[in-house]
């Protein structure tokens, strides 16, 4: 596989999120007791994962990595450096989102010792132990505390052994959901590339023989964002992916690619009356730059491991 679809793909999905940066910023109802979380803090959120595990993966020399570099600091900023999430941690107490905002920030070096206090103190009540969520949201959740310095509330081996993935399932149950939770599970397990416990060999095993296929579908299907979400995965998986498999789909991603960089989370823009509006494509396109980033670095070292120090650079598992 050569490195030009994956460079292409990764250059032009950043350029588009540089030019949509100001659609990343938090409103007025950031803090609001009502406010929409999903088209506030859920987008600042992936953004600053995205950059955190990107800027490891650019080499300093790269203009690309200038471009995360200051997409990062601008997410930071956006957060008053972390004032406002120890203010909505306030508010929320118990909420766990901000805490996994904070955590993609934390893993860069971007502390607030405040917000850490005072997270820290709740994450040692019961009421945090027992907040319900489904085991794959709740993995994410010990990777946040495990980032910001707090102590895991609960056994990681048995929260991943509830997952959709943990379960070993028939591969012919994967749907759009299942895909979504799979990726997710794998993202936690490697810190979204930039480190952690990694993919136990079952699961590893498992996803190498199905994973293609589950891939194969998403993209018959037009489905750019979980089909890029796959790659990533794919690439973070203890063994060297695929190249042959890689390539073509990489190939099929570039061309759904809009000229602006834009990629649509399905089909293709023209259906929408108001084209390639941001909600339909922040997400596949900052996972477009994610995936690529990835791919790019781990092709180029075929023999490394899932799990990645700073700088991109392999880490006995």
């Amino acid at each position: 596989m050569t490195a030009a679809p994956t460079r292409q793909v990764q250059e032009a999905a950043l350029a588009w999120v540089v030019a949509q940066r100001g659609r990343f910023a938090l409103g007025d109802d950031a803090l609001a007791p009502d406010g929409r979380v999903n088209s506030t803090w859920k987008p600042l959120g992936e953004l600053a994962q995205v950059c955190a595990t990107l800027v490891r993966h650019t080499s300093h020399a790269d203009p690309l990595h200038a471009h995360v570099r200051d997409l990062l600091d601008f997410a930071w900023r956006e957060t008053g450096e972390g004032e406002l999430l120890l203010r909505l941690q306030r508010a929320e107490p118990f909420a766990t989102y901000p805490l996994e905002v904070y955590a993609a920030f934390a893993s860069a070096g971007l502390r607030h010792p405040g917000y850490e206090e005072a997270a820290a103190r709740v994450a040692r009540t019961r009421g945090w132990r027992l907040t319900e969520q489904d085991p794959t949201r709740s993995l994410g959740v010990l990777l946040a505390e495990r980032t910001s310095g707090l102590r895991p509330h609960a056994d990681p081996d048995r929260v991943l052994a509830r997952t959709w993935l943990g379960g070993l399932p028939e591969p012919w149950t994967f749907e759009r959901p299942s895909g979504y939770a799979v990726t997710h599970v794998v993202f936690h397990l490697t810190e979204w590339g930039r480190g952690g416990p990694g993919v136990p060999p079952a699961l590893a095993d498992y996803l190498t023989d199905w994973l293609p296929a589950w891939l194969e579908t998403c993209l018959e299907a037009h489905m750019w964002d979980l089909a890029c979400e796959l790659l990533a995965t794919a690439v973070l998986l203890p063994a060297p992916p695929n190249t042959e498999t890689l390539a073509g789909a990489w190939s099929r991603i570039a061309d759904a690619q809009q000229a602006s960089g834009a990629l649509p989370e399905e089909g293709g823009f023209e259906a929408l009356p108001d084209g390639p509006g941001f909600a339909y494509s922040y997400h596949s396109t900052l996972m477009a730059a994610f995936a690529a980033g990835l791919t790019a670095g781990r092709t180029s070292r075929p023999d490394s491991g899932a799990r990645l120090a700073p700088g991109g650079q392999g880490v006995p598992g």
